[in-house]
């Protein structure tokens, strides 16, 4: 029998890789997979050895690759690239965006959040979680999904949509994002998008620099509800009755470096 080359890898029966064990043992030295198979059913898969260091290296170039080089990129080679990394990344339109460590700041306020959100909704069937924490969000009408880590997230839709391993796979109600220079557009633009597009109600922009909070609220797939809180003011969620936070108090004695 003679095997064959597939997109996976050299395809052979296992009779042939007890007859050629050295021949396949060879095509895999030289970076080849090997797929077995038994009565017509794939059953194993020989792969080169790498060290975990030269496969951090690897992923991290591909994902690289993707975002520095214009590539577009399928949810499925996104999933693929970001259960083989330690890097954070999101995938927006088709494009990876790897995310950088926040500043010290950006940490204030999002500990800050998580004490108001999280005494909030004790004792309530919504739960808060912070980034890093990835989301799936299915865009109306759009059939490649975006995976997204909002800083925080109120989740009202656990039941049945965590997966065995742990994964949410819903819809959050409410998202926030921080702003930093290196985000702003992309959290005011496409991410603002992605949450109207995905069925999302509510979502927070937080912006340290100019000391507001931006609030939209989102019906039917499209903005509904557009408000500024600035210092002085209390912004107010449209979606969670009593859910609130003073804008002064949020940004008040933040550590900061020139």
């Amino acid at each position: 029998m003679t095997s064959i080359y597939y997109k996976e890898g050299i395809v052979i029966t296992a009779t042939e890789l007890k007859q050629s064990f050295g021949k396949y043992l060879d095509c895999v030295e030289q970076q080849n997979d090997v797929v077995i198979t038994k009565n017509g059913t794939k059953i194993a898969r020989l792969t080169p050895y790498v060290t975990d260091i030269e496969q951090y290296f690897t992923v991290r170039e591909k994902a690289l690759d993707y975002q520095y080089g214009g590539k577009k990129v399928s949810y499925e080679e996104f999933m693929e690239i970001s259960e083989k990394s330690t890097l954070r990344m999101e995938l927006i339109n088709g494009e990876i965006h790897l995310l950088a460590s926040p500043s010290i700041g950006h940490q204030e306020i999002l500990g800050r959040l998580y004490l108001i959100f999280n005494e909030y909704f004790k004792d309530k069937k919504c739960r808060v979680f912070l980034a890093p924490f990835d989301v799936h969000f299915k865009k109306n009408d759009i059939e490649e999904p975006d995976v997204m880590q909002p800083d925080v997230l109120a989740a009202c839709d656990l039941d049945n949509n965590v997966t065995e391993k742990g994964k949410y796979m819903g819809t959050p109600t409410l998202v926030i994002e921080i702003l930093s220079d290196s985000t702003r557009s992309k959290d005011m633009i496409d991410k603002l998008n992605t949450y109207r597009l995905s069925g999302v109600k509510e979502y927070w922009i937080i912006d340290q620099k100019q000391g507001s909070i931006m609030v939209y609220g989102f019906d039917n797939y499209e903005i509904e509800t557009y408000k500024t809180y600035e210092k002085g003011s209390v912004a107010i969620s449209l979606v969670f009755n009593g859910l609130s936070t003073d804008v002064e108090s949020l940004f008040e004695e933040l550590i900061t470096f020139n």
